[in-house]
Parts: structure tokens; sequence; C-alpha cells
């Protein structure tokens, strides 16, 4: 048997008479490195170890790049990457044209992470081969590596066009226009596949935040028709419905994703948010939450002996958002007076705000992708005094982790107006307002009201003056809402639309980011038709930057706040900007937010107990425009006097609460 024998063999793929022949070679010669190389190839075209036989090759032909390139393969896969790496090299060394050496590299430095090397190699390897779709395929990977999912799908689509039924770069090119997720990317990944209920989900949601609401609820829907098993297309489109004002249809697909999927924290809390656009108790929702959550294991806390106060902050909203707007200036406060911070942050979202907030803080911690037993083993690690729920059941929020009890004293604050449910908590820090005598019945925490304001406004730094009433320029008076359209029930557009009627020549302000959308504006438009209310006399417009939205209350003469569930922050950004915020008081802690801003205020006259009260007090507030000229000329100034920006004065009540909260635990 001869070397040209061993050829003739694998030309004939008679790869088990091959190794054989081989084997019986290299009894007679085993320092020929060409007879090693032959046993190799056959071993690897049947699937068999062929390691020791590559690796005697490669010794003995240190300059053969067909064993170097076969050895490196094998090296890379079996996970080798630093050998699979230098037998790469060799191969190039001795045939620097060679594009598959230059693949293989690519491919190697890839999978040890070094992609800016990686796509070097790539590229040169296309640079002598054009026409290569192996390379094609790993530069694809490395640029998804490099989040450059654009430029991935680009060549992946031109390796389809090589190689067009190729399953493994169909995949990835579907993967990599998911992560774009963008409209057009998503509508071409369906034309890969038409019927891939993910897909048809994900360009609902697409849809939805290109604002096309119609088109996003059509796919969502087929999604749930698809694949009427998976939670998460119910729970896409309850989300869209609730954004849409749509809440009882919300909840019905809420529920439809619960049924599927029982302990979806977050789906529980959406149920619990949508309670609140509906005015519907809490408490018994919040108690069924918190029943689902027995089966965590608690983390055992117990009260840390002596030393200044040291208080954690749990929340994914410590930002651009309301909490982070009434939370900067009182962590500032609480910081100036020695009480050592931590925050939690159960966000990927930080900006100026965050940092000036990160500012106040002994430390501040990424939990976002913790499961909670790690992030409750770190929290007890910092041994708090105290742990503050920021978010209660809003988005971001991580109440499962409190079930752990990572802490021995355990607050609800600022970002939910209601109970959480949980046992676990053990204190709701509210005011005389929100909690009154009584409210105890709505709350399973344990009342810790504060003696004035449970919120504290951080006002804006930019300069930005009310103006003048804009009803003595233009002879007629303006009321606005800035609130999102969710909170716009059919009760307050019936009673928003009997003020109108009684003043004819009134005109209505409606801002949001729905009404933005030119479908949803006249659907708006229909809905106070239905009440005689003529378009003309609504002015609706979409969201804009902060600025400019603080800057159309210098349109608004009178705001008008939202039932069931009132303004928070868009309520004091209007006092801020000299707007008074007409309330209308309800029998839970939520509906009576309203109520504790305008009390704190001094201005009682603006709040109300029924429909009929609020329409008595809106007439009798809308005709007397000097007394609305004056109050607006000073409704900045009281406001900032007031305990609502206090916040070295809140500070001090908040510390005491706290004090009062560890001595009632210990």
């Amino acid at each position: 048997m001869s070397l040209q024998a061993l050829l003739s063999l694998f030309q004939a793929r008679r790869f088990a008479e091959m190794e054989t022949e081989a084997h019986q070679l290299l009894a007679q010669q085993p320092a020929n490195g060409m007879v090693w190389k032959g046993l190799g190839m056959a071993l690897q075209m049947q699937g068999k170890d062929a390691l020791e036989a590559l690796s005697e090759a490669s010794l003995l032909l240190p300059g053969d790049p067909e064993v170097a390139t076969a050895l490196g393969a094998l090296l890379s896969d079996r996970g080798q990457h630093e050998e699979a790496l230098a037998a790469h090299r060799r191969a190039i060394a001795s045939q620097p044209g060679n594009p598959e050496a230059h693949c293989n590299l690519g491919l190697a430095l890839s999978r040890l992470g070094d992609f800016k090397a990686a796509q070097q190699s790539l590229l040169q390897a296309l640079h002598l081969r054009p026409r290569f779709p192996e390379a094609l395929l790993n530069l694809a990977n490395v640029l998804a590596g490099l989040r450059r999912d654009e430029d991935a799908a680009q060549r992946l689509r031109e390796a389809l066009l090589l190689r067009p039924a190729w399953p493994l770069a169909t995949q990835r090119l579907l993967e990599a226009l998911q992560r774009i997720g963008g409209v057009a990317a998503l509508s071409e990944a369906l034309q890969l596949q038409p019927d891939n209920a993910d897909l048809i989900g994900d360009l609902g949601n697409a849809l939805f935040a290109d604002g096309r609401p119609e088109e996003s609820l059509a796919r969502l829907r087929k999604a749930v028709a698809l694949a009427p098993q998976q939670p998460r297309h119910p729970a896409n489109l309850a989300r869209a419905l609730r954004a849409l004002g749509r809440i009882d249809e919300a909840e019905a697909c809420c529920r439809q994703a619960l049924a599927l999927d029982p302990l979806d924290f977050a789906l529980l809390s959406d149920v619990l948010l949508l309670a609140c656009y509906q005015g519907r108790p809490l408490l018994p929702l919040a108690r069924d939450f918190s029943a689902r959550l027995l089966s965590a294991q608690p983390v055992p806390a117990a009260p840390r002996p002596g030393g200044g106060l040291r208080v954690g902050l749990v929340s994914g909203d410590l930002r651009e958002h309301p909490v982070g707007f009434f939370a900067e200036s009182v962590l500032a406060a609480l910081a100036a007076r020695g009480v050592a911070l931590f925050v939690y942050a159960n966000s990927a979202a930080h900006d100026a705000l965050s940092a000036r907030i990160q500012a106040h803080c002994q430390a501040w911690r990424e939990i976002l992708a913790m499961p909670d037993a790690e992030a409750a083993a770190l929290i007890q690690s910092d041994e708090l005094d105290v742990l503050i729920d920021l978010a209660g059941h809003t988005a971001h929020n991580r109440l499962p982790l409190f079930a752990r009890r990572p802490a021995s004293v355990q607050l609800s604050w600022l970002g939910w107006c209601g109970t959480t449910g949980l046992d676990a908590m053990d204190f709701y820090i509210g005011d005389p307002w929100i909690t009154p005598p009584g409210a105890q019945a709505e709350f399973s925490e344990r009342l810790l009201p504060l003696p004035e304001t449970f919120l504290c406004f951080t006002p804006p730094a930019f300069a930005l003056a009310p103006g003048p009433l804009p009803a003595l320029a233009q002879g007629t008076l303006t009321f606005g809402c800035l609130n999102k359209l969710a909170k716009l029930g059919e009760p307050v557009i019936a009673l928003w639309s009997r003020l109108l009627q009684a003043l004819p020549t009134a005109r209505l302000l409606l801002k949001n980011e729905q009404l933005g959308i030119a479908s949803l504006q006249a659907q708006m438009r229909e809905r106070f038709a239905a009440y005689d209310i003529s378009p003309g006399r609504l002015v609706l417009e979409g969201a804009s930057p902060r600025t400019d939205y603080l800057a159309a209350y210098q349109r608004v003469d009178i705001a008008l706040d939202p039932f069931p569930y009132p303004g928070g922050t868009t309520s004091v950004e209007g006092l801020w900007m000299g707007v008074p915020v007409l309330t209308l008081a309800g029998a839970s802690a939520l509906s009576r937010q309203g109520e504790s801003l305008m009390r704190n205020l001094g201005l009682d006259d603006w709040v109300a107990h029924d429909a009929e009260d609020w329409l008595e007090r809106a007439l009798a507030q809308a005709a007397d425009l000097p007394a609305l000229a004056a109050l607006r000329a000073s409704l900045r100034e009281r406001l900032l006097a007031s305990p609502l920006c206090n916040a070295p004065l809140f500070a001090a009540h908040l510390e005491a609460a706290l004090r009062f909260a560890i001595q009632a635990r210990a």
C-alpha cells in the first residue's frame, strides 16, 4: 500500500478502508507525516477523534496548510481556542492568500470574544474570495457581537443570495431583524417566516411605538390567535390597549395571559394598575398578588445595632421620570442630614438626573439582571436599617424581592399611591389627606402618615415664566389636562362635557403622547361629539420635550384633574406654571392625591367631593377672571414656599418617620 493508494481510497470515499491502510503504513513508516495526515482525514470523515493523528501530522509537516487548517478547526470545536489560533496562523503563514485560513482564524478569534480582530480576518477572507458564504455568516456573527445588527443583517442577506436555502443563515437573519426591532426589519423577517407568532407580536409592538395603533392591534390580535398558549401575546395586547385607554379590554387580555402563566408578577401588577383607572378597590387584588408569593423563601434579616441611618431604595425610575422629579431634592436633603443612601436600580436607563442622585448615594447597585435571591443577598450584605420600595405595582417594580425580606424594616413610598398587599411590607408612607383616619382599611401595611405631604417636588432648573392669564388676552377660557389618555375614561369625558356645555365659548386643551396620532385625535373628537361638543372647541396635541410640554400651560387658565386616577407630577408642574388644578377627591388613597396637593397649598376651594360639587366649583372659578389672574401671578411662589417644595423640612419628617418605623419593628 502506498500514499497514492490512500489518495485513491479518499477519492472513492472509502474512509474505513483508508483508516485501516493508514494504520498498516504507519507500522512501517511511523514518522511519515503524509500518512498521519491521511489517517486524520479518514478519521474526520467518519466522525471519529482525529486529534492525535492531526497533531502528529502537524509536528511532522509544520508547513502544510491543510493539516494546520484541519487541526485548528478541530481544536476550535473542542473549545481549545488558543491552540486553534496558533494552528490557523501557521496555515496563513504557509498560504497567505488562502481565504479559508483567514476565515477559520476569524472564527477562532470570535469564539475568544476578540470581535475586532475577528472582523479584520474575515474581511481579509472576503477580500480574497468575495463570494464566500461561510465568511459572510461568520462576519455577521461578529457584527452581532459588536451590536451592529443592521450591518450583520446586510451580510446575512449577501450570504443568502449566494446560498438561498441555508437554514442557519436564515435563522441568524431572523434573530438580527428581531434585535433591530423596527417596523421595516420585522416586516422583512415575516417574509422569511410569515406565520411566526413571535415576529408578528414584535411587529405589533413596533407599530405601536411607531404611532400606528390600528395596525399594531391587528398584529397583536393575530399573534394571540396563532399562539393561544403563549402568555406574552395577550400581555402585549393588554399593554397596548391600556395605553389607548381601553381599560376593560386590557383587563380581559391580562386575565387571559394570567390563565396561562399565573405567576407572572408583572402581569399581576398590571391588573392592579388597571384597577386604578377603573376606581376599583386595590386590597383584594394586592392580597392575591401576595398570596402567589408564598413559595418565595424569605432571607432572614435582623435590625443592625447602632450607627447612622442606612436607607436602601429599590427603583427603576430614578431618572427623568415622575419618581425622579419627586425624589431628587429629598434624597439630597437626606444625604445632607447624614443618612447613608443605597440605591438598587432596577433599570438600565441612566441619565443626568440619575447622575445627580447617584452623587448623594453611598452606593448605587444595578440589580436589573439579578434574580431575586441574589439581589436579596446583596441588599442584606449592606446591613440596611430600612429598605424603601419606590414603585409599588408600577413598571420596573421588584415586589417579589421585598417578599424575601432582605431588610428588617420595609416601607412603600412615592411611586404607588396604594397598598402593595405584601405581608413583608411593614409600612406605607402617606399624609393626612391620602391616608386620613379610616384609610387603614385600604392597606395591608401599617400607615405612617407624614405631617403635611407625602410628596416633595424638585422644581425644574430652567427658567420658564407662567405668563399672564390666557383668558384676559383671548376673551375665552381655556381648560387643560396634560395627563395620559388612559386616565380619560368615559365618566371624565361626560363631566367635562357638561362644563363645556355650560360655558359655550370655553375650550379644552388635551395633550399627551397618544394624541399625537391622528386616528386617536379623531376618536377623542368623536367621544366629545357624543355630548354635543363640537371638534373646534378641542385643542389636541401630542407629546413634546419637557420645556415645550411645560410651556403648554401658558395657554391654560384652569387645569382639570382626571378621576378616579388624578395627576401627580402633571398637577404639580401645572401649579409651578401658575395653573390651579380643580380636583375631584374620591374614596381611595389614589383618588385623594389631588386633594393632598391643593390642601398643602391652602387652596381648599379647588377640591370637590362629587360631580355636582365639581361642576359648581368649576363654574364659580371660571366666572372670576381677576381672581384667576391674581392666583396665577402668585401660584409659583406659593408652591415654592409650601411643604410641597421644602425638601429640608420634608427630609426631616421622613427621617423621623423612618426612625419611628425602626423602633416599632425592634
